[in-house]
Parts: structure tokens; sequence; C-alpha cells
């Protein structure tokens, strides 16, 4: 990964333990490029800035997902669920066959592994949230239909 950095953690018994000290990771703000959401998975403007990758570490990866006024997700399923935080703006999410729910800065959603459902901005304030996405047999997310105008604003 680009921009990766190690540094050495603090432990102040390393000269007493026969352990190597552990090491701390660290990516730098603005070392791992942003991307726009692919056309074929999102409607709208959408920003993807990824933050770290699943790994034997930890088995989900996490990124900030910005969403200009009226763009969406399509529907989609997590086979190991998401944790949505939303850190700015009004959004919205849906599962299917269920009402819309607003989404505000400071809300946090769990997606169920399985749960058909999309998520987005709202139509006129845009919306960031800090996505944490479980892995479940090298897959993260199962893509679907897009979203269409109809779904996305009814209420």
């Amino acid at each position: 990964m680009a921009g990766l950095v190690v540094v050495q953690a603090c432990n102040a018994d390393a000269a007493d333990s026969p352990r190597p000290a552990s090491t701390q990771q660290i990516v730098r703000a603005g070392s791992t490029p942003s991307v726009p959401g692919p056309d074929a998975t999102f409607t709208g403007r959408v920003r993807v800035d990824p933050l770290w990758p699943a790994s034997s570490g930890i088995t989900a990866a996490g990124a900030y997902v910005t969403f200009e006024p009226g763009a969406r997700s399509a529907w989609h399923t997590h086979p190991a669920g998401q944790r949505l935080v939303v850190v700015s703006g009004v959004g919205r999410t849906q599962e299917w066959g269920k009402p819309i729910q607003e989404l505000r800065a400071g809300d946090v959603v769990w997606c169920p592994p399985g749960v058909k459902h999309w998520h987005g901005a709202s139509p006129g304030v845009a919306m960031t949230h800090l996505a944490v996405t479980g892995m479940f047999d090298g897959k993260n997310v199962e893509w679907m239909e897009k979203v269409s105008d109809e779904q996305y604003t009814s209420r």
C-alpha cells in the first residue's frame, strides 16, 4: 500500500522483554488516492477515499464514501455485514420492502449480512459516511440493480 509507514510502538518494558516490540502501521492522510464510485454500482457523483484494506489482522475494510446530493448506491448486500458512521451531511438508507430512513451526522447504521439495502445522500444535501465492511470468502459486497428515481424519492 502506498504511503505505509511502519513506526516502532511505545513499549517501556522492551529492554526487559525477550519478545520483540510490536509495530504500528500509519497510512498518512492523502497518501491513498480517491476514486470515483463506479457508474455500474452508483447513481450520481460519489467519491470513495479508501482508508484500509481487509487483512488477516482485521477482516474488514474501511473507507470514507461521499455522496453528492441525490447520489446513491445500487441495491446490494454484504456477506459479513457493514457498519456505517455518518460523519457529515444528510443521507438516506433503505432496506428492501421497508421505508426510507433519514441519516444525519453521528448516526450509526448496522447492515446485517445478506440484507438487501442501499444508502446515499438526501436530494438536497451531500453526505459522507465511514463504511466498515466485513469480508467473507474474499467478498465484501454483492451488487444488484440500481435504485430507480421512483424508489429514491418514495417516502
